[in-house]
């Protein structure tokens, strides 16, 4: 493995000529297999060597063998990302386990399938563990009434009001979906009431009971939403290694600095700007990581404040990773006023206390 970066893992020239196709299905199968045994252990050039070859693989073999490497590399979470954008965007045999389970695809692969391909995709995206407001939009205005029922049921979809609203119009003669949405923990009086004025009595009946039951079983949405409090639980779903790698080449190479940190944040590379934020804030990954988290956001207002990075820069930050999802609008703008109100000086100061250069 040590030496895998300059080892051709597969012969593709002799591949090509392979008249046998269960052959290349097996090695398409054996390469898939290796690497979910060993992708924690692999070095960043490993990790691009494996998506190198399984990208390719991946257009020299059957349905099953892609249905084979999806199902193998879905839960990593150190997949190689060309090898599952290729898969997500496969017919639905093979994309359904990469586009409900893969945290390495981003809102805007999610986004960009749902807008390409069928129902099928659109429900297998809605399954997902997480989804932000920006993919359940899509969802609503663009999915059929399965896509709908899908997202409504899912604890941990994020619904904006637009998408309340498309899902509540939505469901007109539907009692699940009506029932899926008086299930949820997340709607407001304005959302419930709406829902109530439409709903059959048995939907009325639920409303009133989800509203006015105390103890007994914890809703699946209300435990999901206990989960997604938990900082441990966001930070085991990202690749921070890979990420940390990328970012130290970036710092030998043609250097790092605000902008490169704002690139990251557009593109929403959560390990990535947690990195640079590091390097750039003079502070520790693990501290970077746990700061750029967490719903309280003062070590972080700290952090930029001192490191002179512009409010354009921190409103980025503060909408991208599970900020996404753990902050509310009302949140970023309390918070982006905290930060204007900070005293560089004052943050710098107390930045130096932290490291211990202050007595």
């Amino acid at each position: 493995m040590s030496n895998m970066p300059n080892t051709e893992l597969v012969n593709f020239e002799a591949l090509a000529n392979e008249p046998d196709m269960a052959r290349r299905n097996e090695l398409a199968r054996n390469v898939a297999t290796l690497f979910s045994l060993t992708s924690e252990k692999c070095s960043d050039e490993q990790i691009e060597v494996y998506d190198s070859v399984l990208v390719r693989l991946s257009d020299m073999v059957e349905m099953q063998a892609r249905a084979f490497i999806a199902g193998r590399l879905a839960s990593l979470r150190r997949a190689p990302e060309g090898t599952i954008r290729r898969l997500a965007g496969d017919e639905i045999e093979v994309a359904r386990p990469v586009l409900e389970q893969s945290t390495v695809l981003r809102d805007t692969d999610l986004v960009e399938i749902a807008l390409k391909r069928g129902e099928d995709h659109k429900v297998a995206i809605a399954a997902r563990e997480i989804l932000s407001e920006m993919v359940t939009d899509v969802l609503v205005e663009s999915g059929s009434s399965a896509v709908h029922r899908t997202v409504a049921r899912n604890g941990g979809a994020s619904l904006s009001a637009r998408g309340v609203l498309g899902l509540i119009q939505s469901s007109g003669l539907d009692e699940d979906l009506q029932m899926a949405l008086a299930d949820r923990q997340d709607l407001d009086e304005r959302a419930v009431s709406t829902l109530a004025a439409l709903a059959s009595e048995r939907v009325r009946m639920r409303l009133l009971e989800t509203g006015t039951s105390e103890g007994g079983e914890v809703p699946r949405a209300a435990r999901v939403a206990a989960q997604k409090l938990s900082n441990e639980f966001w930070l085991g779903r990202y690749d921070f290694e890979t990420a940390i790698g990328r970012v130290y080449a970036l710092a030998r190479g043609p250097g790092i600095d605000e902008d490169t940190l704002v690139r990251f944040a557009e593109e929403d590379r959560f390990p990535e700007a947690v990195a640079t934020f590091a390097m750039i804030g003079d502070i520790g990954i693990e501290e970077a990581k746990h700061w750029m988290v967490r719903v309280d956001t003062d070590p972080f207002l700290i952090v930029a404040k001192a490191s002179g990075l512009a409010l354009p820069t921190v409103e980025k930050l503060l909408n991208m990773g599970p900020w996404r999802y753990r902050l509310q609008a009302e949140d970023r703008a309390r918070i982006l006023d905290r930060f204007q109100g900070i005293k560089p000086q004052s943050a710098r100061l107390l930045l130096s206390q932290w490291h211990g250069r202050v007595a």
